[in-house]
């Protein structure tokens, strides 16, 4: 596989102010542009995290803090140029990185190349109730969606759609930790809809109601690519995804390159209308009669995205660098039925034969430390888990005689979850 000829006088800053030390999709983007000789910078809480294991990391930098101010962003990504002491190409690696970035694109240009995206449009492709809208005026399919305004309209809105729906939270990276919200659940009366709705102060964006597309076989698809400077997709592809974790809801842990002519037309007249310039990340469900539902546009690469790196060795970090510094992008030859696996979610699909080829998401034969320590704190993060899950010694011994167990409030299976990523 022949390198893309990138400009390794230019360094990479990648940007993820979420939390996350089991973020394969940021080592993903370390490995492909250190592979191709550029200096990676990485701006990310690495405490407990394989990726700070990497050969591939030239520095490692702290990171703005959650729920952090725009000015106090700035200040810490300008903090960051000074060090790396020339103008670099900054890619962010999670939704509210790469909403900071468009609406700090004035402060950030002098120090970083950034895509001419419009500034508000990352944060509008984002919000999942504003999706819902870019979706109908561009023609494309999106579940059956309600915004209630008060609990009243939750209440029709759920039977009009049918039970169960999906709720969403419209903005999920203003939800705050610790208080048990997701972004994303399968409700299955109207009364835990209700519920969610009167926390909307909590959670800091609105709530809304959307139709069930229930999860089946061959029916969830993504669509990772590059829009250039010309406006043509590049460095991308259509693929399956073959296994979730959490099951039917989450992220992909086994997933396949595979042609998909419909979706590739659905993103293209999307990002055509739109006027979106730089990476993306799409997520589709297959209904019933074989419409394709766009459920997620992510304006950041996927965390999977290694999976469609070409022939050529392009994939969408690298088409981001290479436009940016004005290089011409390789013409690859697409590989389909290339796939990716999530060791920790998916070992023994890690195991498997793979004849077209396969991307591990944390071993890599040129860079092992990262797989390594991922294994050992992933262990300890699962002993953790299931420790916190037993009953303490001393509760046990304050109670006088066994009591009933409480009645447990319904939450939605893994299967019952809808949305991706």
């Amino acid at each position: 596989m022949s390198v893309p000829p990138l400009d390794t006088r230019v360094p990479a800053v990648l940007l993820r102010i979420d939390r996350n030390p089991f973020h394969h999709g940021t080592l993903g983007a370390v490995r492909s542009l250190g592979r191709a000789g550029i200096d990676v910078h990485v701006v990310a809480d690495s405490t407990g995290s394989p990726v700070r294991a990497s050969r591939f990391v030239r520095r490692l930098h702290h990171p703005p803090p959650p729920g952090a101010a725009p000015a106090d962003i700035a200040a810490n990504l300008l903090r960051v140029a000074a060090l790396v002491e020339r103008p670099a190409v900054l890619i962010p690696m999670d939704d509210a990185s790469a909403i900071a970035v468009s609406r700090l694109r004035e402060e950030l240009a002098p120090a970083y190349l950034l895509p001419g995206q419009p500034g508000a449009l990352p944060e509008q492709v984002a919000d999942k109730a504003e999706l819902a809208r870019v979706c109908t005026a561009a023609g494309v399919p999106h579940p059956e969606t309600f915004v209630p305004d008060s609990a009243s309209q939750v209440v029709s809105a759920a039977w009009r759609l049918g039970l169960p729906v999906v709720a969403k939270w419209s903005r999920p990276w203003l939800l705050p930790a610790g208080t048990g919200l997701r972004s994303t659940v399968v409700v299955h009366s109207v009364d835990e809809a209700r519920e969610l709705y009167l926390r909307t102060e909590e959670a800091g964006s609105r709530l809304l109601l959307q139709a069930f597309l229930p999860p089946a076989p061959n029916r969830d698809w993504f669509f990772h690519g590059y829009t250039d400077r010309s406006g043509a997709l590049r460095g991308g592809g259509v693929g399956r995804k073959l296994c979730a974790w959490p099951r039917g809801a989450g992220l992909t842990a086994v997933g396949r390159w595979t042609e998909n002519p419909q979706v590739h037309a659905l993103a293209q007249r999307l990002v055509g209308d739109l006027g979106y310039r730089g990476i993306l990340d799409l997520d589709f469900r297959r209904d019933a009669t074989g419409a394709y539902h766009l459920l997620d546009f992510n304006p950041r690469p996927g965390a999977q995205f290694r999976l469609f790196a070409d022939a050529a060795g392009l994939d969408v970090v690298r088409a981001q660098h290479l436009d940016l510094t004005h290089r011409p992008l390789p013409d690859g030859v697409p590989r389909p039925g290339r796939a990716f696996v999530v060791e920790n979610y998916a070992p023994l699909a890690a195991l498997r034969r793979a004849p077209r080829g396969r991307e591990l998401a944390w071993y890599a034969a040129d860079d092992p430390a990262p797989g390594r320590a991922m294994w050992g704190l992933w262990c300890a993060h699962v002993a953790r888990r299931l420790l916190d899950r037993l009953p303490r010694p001393a509760d046990r011994a304050v109670l006088p005689s066994p009591r009933p167990a409480p009645v447990p409030v319904a939450q939605p299976t893994d299967d019952e979850r809808a949305g991706s990523h």
